[in-house]
């Protein structure tokens, strides 16, 4: 018979077991409720919480007169419900009766009714009503036809003045529009973002299983403040002017896109800038399915290579440097062999013109001519090439000029420091083949050789809201005295070849201006080889005004199919200088600007 066993030890030692243990749960407990439990509260409510984010009303975008509205907004509705307290065929007839009066068929009128027959307790069943659908709806809601239904206000981004083109409005790749979101796309609209849309209206909520707001649960966090109004440079009418006339020579050039800019050498204001095509900002959602290249403002975010208009920056170059003045004789031979003769450039004609005074070259736009002036700017090719690409960034190419709008790009200068240069890529440079630059660019450069000298910062907002716009100044980039003989030079090729003179020149205007040609490569053609292509671009930069230099107008026809094809003549329906000449006299009678010496609606002495 076994004796009886003393447990007495064993049920001590179990119960120290279950207090040591018991310790760890309230020591583990206490440690979650006390030590983490404002964490964990916290992270209860994220789970629970949600945020809710509106827009507050977008400030106003009027034209330089601050009268004229070019971008607003208005007053649109957000179709909403709560499907869940419904009946089924309460939802069921709440979503036919949607279907009809707001015109749905289709996939459309399918995602309706799947919303408002679901177990949600919020869906969005629309966007962008406005007051008559919004009233109809009420009175629905009011009679009972309708129920579970409400009308969020969610104001909508409208541009109310159409453009110069069919299916455009007025200054849209200059604006850029507003996504769905609120946020502010290309141009001024991507740009003034923060000042146009101000602090968005914040409330929370407590989500429902499904993620939704509980009924009754918001709680507004921030009422949000609304944007401020911006007043642009841009002259309203000239703007549209502007706009008709380079869809007029873009159609009869058949060009991919013709663009002009219209600016105030000495300020940098903008009075009108555009391209042809251009897309209606209203309608921002088909173009972006269609053709989204539309939204990209080529004045400032597309370069190109800009030909003879360079040909003024190997001049200036050339007077800075003492190597060659107006009068100096420059023999034109046609044809230049480079690089022990493993490179040649021509010009177009393939046929010298002899012997020429320079400010001739110039305006005949002599390609042999400018690389022989670029080519004796220095005793060597790597010192002459950091000269001409010295004069090239004090002119601001290569470099954003700091126009406020979004985009920019600074273009393509290869800096002959980092690569050297051979002779046919200073002489290339010296005609504008070989570099990449935007109109904005040649626009501001022009304005410093036309204004005395200094290099002005392109703008197109004069104020926002009730505060004029700081615009930083870039300072003096050569004498007044260069400035006037740069002037002269301009003038000098209007007045000197027949065919500008014929198209350019205007009874009680002073004109002047530089046109280019370019050929453009196709990298991709010639099954990868790469090939010319049959098209070509044209440019002109000049100035008007009546006693001085009034205005800067750039004017840029991309990929144009010339009218025929021989040496040195690829003519075009509407020249890039007589779209100039149509473009300057529509500013001068447009902006009615005094004369020199004059200010705003005084007489002359």
């Amino acid at each position: 018979m076994m004796g009886r066993t003393d447990s007495r030890l064993r049920h001590l030692a179990i119960l120290v077991a279950f207090a040591v243990v018991g310790l760890c749960l309230v020591g583990r407990l206490a440690f979650w409720q006390v030590v983490r439990g404002a964490d964990l509260a916290a992270d209860a409510r994220k789970e629970t919480t949600i945020n809710l984010t509106d827009p507050s009303r977008r400030g106003t975008v009027y034209d330089r007169s601050g009268t004229v509205v070019l971008a607003t907004s208005v007053d649109r509705y957000r179709l909403v419900a709560s499907p869940r307290p419904l009946s089924l065929a309460t939802r069921q007839r709440t979503a036919q009766t949607l279907v009809t009066m707001l015109s749905l068929t289709g996939q459309p009128a399918v995602e309706l009714a799947t919303r408002m027959t679901s177990d949600r307790g919020y869906v969005v069943l629309g966007r962008g009503l406005d007051e008559p659908v919004a009233r109809e709806i009420r009175a629905g809601l009011a009679d009972g036809t309708l129920a579970g239904l409400a009308l969020e206000a969610e104001p909508e981004r409208r541009y109310p003045l159409a453009g110069g083109s069919p299916d455009s409005t007025l200054a849209a790749q200059l604006l850029g529009f507003v996504n769905r979101e609120g946020v502010g796309q290309y141009g001024i609209e991507e740009r003034y973002q923060k000042e146009l849309a101000g602090q968005p209206k914040v409330a929370q909520a407590v989500a429902d299983g499904y993620g939704d707001p509980v009924p009754g649960s918001l709680v507004v966090q921030s009422a949000g403040v609304p944007g401020v109004d911006l007043r642009l440079s841009i002259d309203a009418s000239l703007q549209l002017q502007l706009e008709q006339e380079l869809m007029a020579g873009g159609l009869a050039d058949s060009a991919l896109s013709v663009s002009g800019v219209v600016m105030d050498p000495y300020t940098g204001e903008i009075y009108g800038e555009a391209t042809y095509p251009s897309y209606d900002g209203n309608d921002y959602a088909a173009i972006a399915a269609k053709d989204p290249r539309r939204f990209i403002d080529p004045v400032v975010s597309s370069v190109y290579e800009p030909g003879s208009v360079f040909k003024m920056c190997t001049a200036l170059a050339g007077f800075e440097n003492g190597t060659v003045t107006p009068d100096t004789r420059v023999n034109d031979s046609g044809t230049l062999s480079l690089d022990h003769g493993e490179s040649r450039v021509n010009d177009a004609d393939k046929r010298g013109m002899g012997v020429l005074p320079f400010e001739d070259i110039v305006a005949y736009s002599r390609n042999v001519g400018a690389a022989k002036v670029a080519i004796a700017l220095a005793d060597s090719t790597r010192n002459a090439s950091a000269i001409l690409h010295k004069t090239w960034m004090d002119l601001g190419f290569g470099t954003r000029t700091g126009i406020d709008v979004a985009g920019e790009a600074p273009g393509i200068m290869r800096d002959p420091t980092i690569r050297p240069w051979s002779q046919v890529d200073l002489a290339n440079g010296s005609f504008g083949q070989g570099v990449a630059v935007t109109p904005i660019q040649l626009a501001t450069a022009y304005s410093a050789m036309v204004n005395g000298g200094t290099l002005p910062t392109p703008h197109v907002v004069l104020s926002i809201g009730n505060q004029p716009v700081d615009v930083p100044q870039k300072g003096r980039i050569m004498s007044a005295e260069m400035s006037a003989q740069m002037t002269e030079l301009m003038s000098h090729v209007l007045h000197t070849v027949p065919w500008y003179k014929a198209n350019t020149l205007t009874p009680g205007l002073q004109m002047g201006g530089k046109t280019g040609t370019a050929q453009i490569w196709d990298a991709k053609a010639n099954h990868g080889k790469g090939a010319w292509k049959k098209t070509y671009n044209y440019s002109f930069i000049g100035y008007v005004g009546k006693g001085r230099p009034q205005l800067i107008i750039a004017i840029t026809i991309r990929e144009a199919k010339p009218n025929s094809v021989s040496q040195g003549n690829l003519p075009l329906n509407v020249e890039s200088y007589a779209l100039y000449r149509r473009v300057a006299t529509d500013a001068m009678a447009t902006l009615d600007l005094p004369p020199a010496g004059q200010t705003a609606g005084s007489t002359a002495p």
